[in-house]
């Protein structure tokens, strides 16, 4: 007898448990963590079985083959642990995240075709412009006001939806571009999935916040992998563009939760700006590959080791000490930005971000001329006269723009 009455107390606690949705959120995370850590290893054999590879090329930071179907692991991990959980109570938010598993699906075949045949690059965007519709214009989703940047307030729809569309598509592909070395793109990602999370959680949007906390375990589970000496696996297209999408969709919907900043003293004034703080890294990573093409007038969409990732490594760091710096990098500015925000308007912060964005630039040019140093032991003043940057040919200013 007393031992069913002990039963019954611990059957009960446990239910309180599982209808408390920050042991909800915690749980998902341990789940795709679990469930990502379990089923890599099988796609890692599968992938050996089927020798379904990624071979080395030019742009490479790896000389082996390696697997590359991460994302299936990611995809599943992250669903599992989301649908644990009815999210009954949050009509809208659940709607919204059904959307979005639709939006992921998509990409997700689109990214796993990719992963095995090269799909064409109008296809492609095609493909990413319909998933992301999908949250867009079934689920209103949308970016209708920038918080008094520039003194602008709301915009009107045939402005907003281009410019979500744009922000979606942006992030997708920032995400692709910056997965090159081993954990960059799941470490940031992973960052920004908690950050997002946590304002989630901490603001009573639990569906969101599962989600969020549910991909940042799946990420944890892939980096165990993805630094692994001898069981590595790439996230691949298939990873990058559904994690891509995930933190597109994160950041919108916090801008538009924060929009009732003027009247909630608990919602942030300068949402926009803490949203691409948070993904700074490969928003100035491909801002500035982008950049640097077009002035040296070739196309933004050819590719080349022009990355911040691909510098840091020819400057003699390894996969984990490039990624780590890039993360720090995230870090300290979401430090700073949380040590300022309340003396500087949305405008001021625009600025300070193009400031950085220069900064970022003068750190790329100087560690280029750097590595180029060290590959061929030259002085600092070899090193500006080198052919490399064809110091006889250009004027100042063309010679620092070969050099970006």
């Amino acid at each position: 007898m007393n031992a069913d009455i002990l039963i019954d107390v611990l059957r009960t606690q446990y239910q309180n448990i599982l209808q408390h949705e920050v042991y909800q959120c915690l749980i998902s995370f341990l789940i795709a963590c679990a469930v990502a850590v379990t089923s890599i290893p099988v796609i890692i054999n599968i992938s050996g079985l089927l020798e379904l590879k990624k071979k080395p090329n030019f742009r490479s930071a790896h000389q082996q083959e390696t697997p590359e179907f991460g994302g299936i692991a990611i995809y599943a991990s992250l669903l599992i642990a989301h649908f644990l959980w009815p999210h009954t109570n949050e009509n809208t938010d659940a709607y919204l995240t059904s959307l979005a598993v639709v939006g992921l699906t998509i990409l997700f075949f689109l990214g796993l075709k990719d992963d095995i045949l090269v799909l064409d690059p109008n296809k492609k965007l095609l493909l990413q412009v319909l998933a992301v519709s999908t949250l867009i214009l079934l689920g209103g989703l949308k970016v209708d006001n920038f918080f008094g940047i520039f003194g602008i307030h709301q915009i009107p729809d045939l402005i907003s939806i281009p410019f979500t569309i744009f922000i979606f598509i942006a992030l997708i592909n920032a995400i692709n571009l910056i997965d090159g070395v081993d954990g960059l793109a799941g470490g940031i990602a992973f960052i920004a999935g908690l950050s997002f999370g946590t304002w989630f959680l901490l603001n009573h949007h639990f569906s969101m916040a599962c989600m969020a906390f549910s991909m940042s375990g799946a990420l944890l589970g892939f980096l165990r992998f993805n630094f692994s000496k001898t069981s590595k696996i790439f996230m691949g297209d298939t990873g990058s563009l559904i994690v891509g999408f995930l933190l597109a969709f994160f950041a919108v919907k916090f801008i538009r939760l924060n929009v009732t900043y003027i009247h909630d003293s608990s919602a942030f004034f300068n949402a926009p700006i803490l949203a691409v703080v948070l993904l700074i890294v490969p928003i100035f990573d491909t801002l500035r590959v982008f950049l640097v093409r077009i002035l040296n007038r070739r196309s933004p969409f050819r590719a080349d080791r022009n990355h911040m990732h691909h510098v840091l490594l020819d400057n003699g760091m390894n996969h984990f000490q490039t990624s780590i710096t890039l993360w720090s990098v995230t870090i300290i500015n979401v430090v700073g930005y949380f040590l300022t925000f309340k003396y500087i308007t949305n405008t001021q912060a625009f600025f300070v971000l193009v400031g950085l964005f220069c900064l970022y630039l003068l750190a790329g040019y100087g560690l280029k001329m750097r590595a180029v140093k060290m590959k061929k032991q030259l002085s600092w003043a070899a090193v500006w006269r080198s052919p490399d940057i064809r110091t006889q040919r250009y004027s100042w200013a063309k010679r620092f723009i070969k050099g970006l």
